[in-house]
This record gives C-alpha cells, structure tokens and sequence, in this order.
C-alpha cells in the first residue's frame, strides 16, 4: 500500500512539474492549521516530512498573517506560534491582520504565480483552492500526509491549453498576414517588371535569372550524381614497416631452422724437420 501511495504522489508532482512549471526546491506555503497538526502528530522535523511526500528538497513558508492568528489563539498554540516564526515569511501586501484562509488566497492569487504547494488542514480552504489553476494541496490525516489529486478544473485548463499550443493565436495569424502583404509586389513594381520585359525583347528578366540559377544547380547536381569514386591510398598510420631481407648466405635447413656458412678452416702442418741449434 505504501509503494501504491509514493507513485500516486510522484505522479501529482510530475503534472505540476511538467503543466504548471513547479522546480526544485518546492515551496510549500503552511497555514496554521497544518503546523498544529504536524506538531500534534509528531511529524517532525517537518521539512523532511515533506520532503519525503514530494519526493525533493522543500522550502517551507508562512506570512505575518498567519503568524498573527496563531499569536491571537492563547497559550494552547504557542508552540504552533514558535514554529511558525521559524519559517520564511511569504510576502503578503495586508496593512491590516486578515485571516489566514484570505491571507492563502491572496498570496497565491492570478494563478499561483510564485509556485507554492498550499499545506493546510481548513477543509473550505481546499475546497476554494481546486477552482484555482496550477495550485497543490497538501494535508495531514492522523501521522500521514497526503496530496490531493488535480482536480477537474486544472486538468480542464491543462487541456485547453495544450489545444491552444497545437492551433496557431491571432496575433501569429497577423504577423503572418502581414509577412505575405510586404511578399506581395506592389503595383508600380509589377508596371516596373512589364516595361522590362518589353525593353529586353519581351523576356521577363527575373524569369531569365531563375531559370539560369535553376540550370546551374542541376548540372552540379548531375556532375555530383556521376561523380566517379577513385580509389584512395592506404592509410600510412596503419601500413606496417617492411621488414630486411635475409642475407643471401642465411638459408633454412630441412628441420626448418637457419644454417650458416661454413669457413674454411686452414690446416697447418708441422713441419718434421728438427729445428737446427743457432750453434750450427
């Protein structure tokens, strides 16, 4: 069951990702209502918690709105309160306290353009959030955390969009009016072409041009198609070195090895005379 929930989860991810252009490392902007439960549940450190539901490295926010509400509860959620001054407060234009649901929907309002995965336990908040393109929700049940699946409307826009990419849009449909106007030749510019043509025998003189262009690229065409393939050289690198040739002395024998020369070997006889004395 639990491989069943991480692919069911990574699969959320990936149409944000890819539809909506969510990138690492995730923001995951959290309510009041989501830190109390994470701390009632154990579910800390609460950025590895996270981090192990999207399956990525997660920054977690919070806003001076909802910072305010928890401070307003008493010392029930002071431990929430703390929590939640540690987080990075998420830019909120109220001059006034607003609560925190209005406080959600103003941050991520005109389509979610900063990319937060929304981590609240307020049930109408959810509810108000899958009208919205382009927006995750995160919530707890008991010690396990969930997102929700994209709902109707985002894989409506999702659809719509891509059918949009597929079709070209009005103003490509204009430029492209307007690059065949300036193709077109103008009035003078066609009474310009006739004059010419009558000048120079009754030949149009652009016509000439491209029939002469025309020629030109198939006759090289043609030599290239005929072409004939001459026979290349060996590679150097790969030519081996002649080896010396035997002497003409060097022969081989009949056991298949080397016989060498014979030299003469010059006999000396003695000689049988006895030597005279140096006396005599």
């Amino acid at each position: 069951m639990r491989v069943k929930k991480q692919k069911r989860n990574r699969k959320v991810v990936k149409f944000f990702s890819a539809c909506f252009g969510f990138r690492e490392p995730f923001k995951v902007l959290c309510d009041g209502t989501f830190i109390h439960h994470l701390l009632l549940h154990g579910l800390v450190p609460a950025d590895d918690a996270l981090a192990k539901l999207l399956g990525a490295r997660v920054t977690l926010f919070s806003s001076r709105c909802i910072t305010a509400e928890l401070r307003s509860l008493g010392d029930s959620h002071m431990e929430s309160l703390e929590a939640s001054q540690q987080l990075i407060a998420a830019s909120c234009d109220h001059e006034k306290r607003v609560n925190a649901a209005a406080c959600v929907e103003s941050i991520i309002a005109e389509g979610n353009g900063k990319h937060f995965f929304v981590a609240t336990q307020d049930i109408e908040l959810r509810r108000k959030l899958r009208e919205i393109r382009g927006v995750p929700v995160i919530y707890g049940l008991k010690n396990s955390l969930f997102i929700e699946q994209p709902s109707m409307t985002q894989r409506e826009f999702v659809k719509l969009s891509e059918e949009e990419r597929l079709h070209a849009s009005e103003s490509e449909i204009r430029i492209l009016k307007k690059k065949e106007g300036k193709d077109e030749l103008p009035e003078q510019a066609l009474t310009d072409c006739d004059t010419a043509r009558d000048a120079f025998g009754g030949i149009d003189v652009n016509q000439n041009t491209r029939l002469r262009t025309a020629k030109k690229k198939l006759d090289s065409a043609e030599k290239s198609k005929f072409k004939r393939k001459r026979a290349k050289g060996p590679n150097p690198l790969s030519c081996k070195k002649k080896k010396p040739k035997e002497s003409f002395v060097a022969g081989s024998n009949q056991e298949g090895g080397v016989e060498h020369s014979r030299k003469r070997k010059r006999s000396r006889r003695k000689d049988p005379r006895p030597e005279q004395s140096s006396g005599s």
